[in-house]
């Protein structure tokens, strides 16, 4: 009968929450509805589902979540612990990212400081993280001397971009004998590829304009983004193999991450059906229409959600910095470290293999 399954769910407890409870325990038996129950399903899908051996996890970044300490705190451990295979982050991102990898600080404040003011003391704000103006001269200062070496100048794609730089921050951070606590060095040290849908959107890419003026040959390739990220979801599907996406936010980097399942299938026209895996953390609702708040249910009806694993989609609508810490501490506590995929030293034997998959398309019909 109908009635007994809508029944059958765990009942609702009303114990108390013990003094020191841990966060497994708190997710598991305290978080039982509305958000609070959706984030409980969403540390479920990644540890039951997201992390077994043979799924490729690709995490998107939106938001100020590395100024707020994010970055070290929770995606570096996801990283070490290979629970994170490739990523699409918002410039932004990796530049305040790079201000902990070059030894900057950043202040916890207030969104009331006056404005005025701060900008009277060459004061930044980030709505309740503070930083002297100078972190900013610095970190600029840092990416024009790095950037003129000579292996950055010619065209090439973001993550080539980025595993280079996490090199460079990597070294800054044992001169400087501190942590390696940035998200761009242990991406270089684990070989997580990491990309930027917007490349020219941040201040990376304004110092990156700008050397041009000073006879800088460096260029991104976005077209080799586009194939590289639809290269590693198609590979991940291959020998009974699945991808899952991590959604932090929305925006740019959302839909970069899951415009490769259209690639594979409308463009390329290569046989699939979609991401198996798809969790979402946003504050954004769906009824605006924008891309941030569309969800996998609406991902289905493009092609980038396998429907028959819509079940297994999960949307909590929470603030990322909430969330991440929870989902992070959960998944460390519950599940052991998964092998290193080192995607970004297949990425040329990725991309071979999807040309070739193309090809034999191409030669099946007449016109493309």
């Amino acid at each position: 009968m109908l009635k007994n399954k809508y029944l059958s769910g765990k009942k609702i407890s009303v114990k108390s929450i013990p003094p020191n409870v841990k966060v497994v325990d708190l997710v598991d038996n305290y978080f039982q509805a509305f958000n609070a129950g959706r984030l409980h399903d969403a540390c479920r899908l990644f540890v039951d589902k997201m992390l077994e051996p043979n799924v490729t996890v690709g995490m998107s970044l939106t938001g100020a979540l590395t100024p707020a300490g994010l970055g070290g705190t929770c995606i570096v451990p996801l990283i070490k612990a290979g629970f994170v295979d490739w990523i699409v982050s918002t410039g932004a991102n990796l530049y305040h990212d790079t201000h902990f990898g070059i030894g900057l600080n950043l202040h916890k404040g207030s969104p009331f400081f006056n404005d005025v003011n701060l900008r009277e003391n060459e004061v930044v704000r980030i709505y309740d993280i503070v930083f002297d103006y100078r972190v900013l001269l610095s970190t600029d200062a840092f990416y024009r001397k790095v950037l003129r070496a000579a292996e950055f100048q010619k065209e090439m794609s973001t993550a080539e971009f980025h595993y280079i730089l996490g090199k460079y921050v990597y070294e800054r951070e044992k001169a400087l004998n501190i942590p390696h606590n940035s998200l761009l060095s242990n991406a270089y040290l684990f070989k997580v590829p990491v990309y930027t849908s917007s490349p020219g959107d941040s201040s990376i890419g304004m110092n990156v304009a700008a050397l041009e003026f000073h006879g800088s040959k460096l260029k991104f390739d976005v077209n080799k983004d586009v194939n590289e990220t639809t290269a590693i979801v198609f590979d991940a599907k291959l020998k009974k193999g699945k991808s899952a996406v991590l959604i932090f936010g929305g925006g740019s980097p959302k839909n970069f991450m899951l415009q490769t399942e259209p690639q594979i299938q409308e463009v390329l026209q290569i046989d699939e059906n979609g991401h198996d895996y798809f969790l979402q953390i946003t504050d954004a609702r769906p009824d605006t229409g924008g891309l941030s708040g569309a969800t996998p249910a609406e991902a289905v009806s493009w092609g980038k959600v396998d429907p028959n694993k819509l079940p297994d989609a999960v949307v909590c609508y929470s603030d990322t910095t909430i969330a991440m810490p929870i989902i992070t501490s959960y998944a460390l506590a519950v599940k052991k470290k998964r092998n290193y995929k080192k995607l970004y030293s297949r990425l040329g034997e990725l991309m071979d293999q999807l040309e070739r998959e193309h090809r034999k398309f191409l030669k099946k019909v007449k016109k493309w």
